[in-house]
């Protein structure tokens, strides 16, 4: 095809490049289950009691960001590559956001566990190198996300040994660097995430990482795990933002409705001194407020760019006598009969 030109529509050699566009404020839900969820065929309502699928109920109460974790090679294919890329497909034909957080393992990364590959695991540094950017790429290529999380809660590192930030802080560094300079080169406008889990810390570790080409801080923040002061989270985010030029996000968060339960399944959160006490009850209302207290932080920061509710899917799909089910049902965004909550109001953009 011949583009059309005229005298009027030619572009001055000094005119400047337009300045890029803001990213809009993300508010996000990390729903990585919900495919093996939906296998059991549930029903989900939104808060007027209307029956309609869960996608279409956060879409229309202001969810613009879906959050999906990403494992190499999962034992039940759940959060794999084609589950991942088939969900990711389907996410965008509600036109949401794809924010995928790759994990660089079969399983559950987080500080306390960074499990190489087993297809990895005895691989030479070179080989581990090609392997990371190999499927970097398959995901920038295949997936396309909006949004790339580099590993997740990488405070210790990824892929030990050779990753472990301790141990062997240039080897870390190398792999870090592999992934990102894949996504730049092949997806120059897809975000880059790196996350941390917590506050303490968070200065030493993104003082670690200066040297890496990113895009946006991520930081966990749970009060069972990281404190209970919302002034020490708006602290932070803004001493981060301000000493390393990033925007920062909340990557992942969530709140209790209730210290109940709905299968027997131990939950994580059970007891008041887990809370944000009395401000934040695990109450319907209690679990709202709290998170229409983390986006005011973050919209009222000049450095927070969004946030992200982790596990809003969970409810009890496996049934209510069962023992490996949902230890997040009374921190999902759904109550026990799979209706929507009065928090889904807090992703709203105003």
């Amino acid at each position: 095809m011949t583009a059309c030109t005229s005298a009027n529509n030619d572009i001055p050699e000094d005119t400047p490049d337009p300045e890029p566009t803001e990213t809009e404020f993300i508010s996000a839900v990390d729903i990585s289950s919900l495919p093996e969820i939906l296998e059991s065929n549930p029903t989900f309502y939104d808060t007027d009691g209307t029956t309609e699928d869960m996608l279409t109920i956060l879409k229309d109460n202001g969810v613009n960001t879906i959050r999906l974790r990403l494992w190499v090679n999962p034992a039940n294919g759940h959060c794999g590559f084609d589950e991942v890329k088939q969900f990711a497909q389907t996410l965008r034909t509600y036109n949401f956001k794809i924010w995928l957080t790759v994990h660089y393992s079969d399983t559950w990364a987080d500080p306390s566990q960074q499990v190489i590959p087993a297809a990895w695991e005895n691989d030479t540094m070179a080989e581990l190198l090609t392997h990371v950017q190999d499927y970097t790429s398959s995901i920038i290529n295949q997936i396309d996300p909006d949004y790339i999380q580099v590993g997740n809660e990488i405070n210790s590192g990824f892929m030990h040994p050779m990753g472990n930030i301790s141990s062997n802080t240039d080897q870390f560094i190398t792999l870090l660097t592999t992934a990102t300079s894949t996504v730049r080169t092949l997806a120059p406008d897809t975000k880059i995430i790196l996350h941390y889990a917590g506050l303490e810390g968070a200065d030493w570790f993104f003082n670690q990482v200066t040297d890496i080409d990113y895009d946006f801080i991520g930081l966990s923040y749970y009060p069972i795990w990281h404190g209970t002061s919302l002034t020490n989270v708006e602290s932070t985010i803004t001493q981060l933002g301000t000493t390393y030029n990033k925007k920062v996000l909340i990557a992942e968060t969530a709140y209790p409705f209730t210290l109940g339960w709905n299968d027997w399944t131990n939950n994580i959160v059970g007891q008041d001194d887990q809370l944000i006490l009395p401000d934040y009850p695990a109450s319907p209302e209690g679990q709202k407020n709290f998170i229409t207290a983390i986006k005011t932080i973050l919209t009222n920061n000049e450095n927070g760019q969004g946030f992200c509710y982790w596990g809003a899917e969970l409810v009890a799909w496996k049934g209510i006598e069962a023992t490996d089910g949902s230890s997040w049902e009374n921190q999902a965004i759904f109550n026990f009969d799979n209706e929507a909550l009065p928090v889904i109001s807090s992703f709203t953009q105003e």
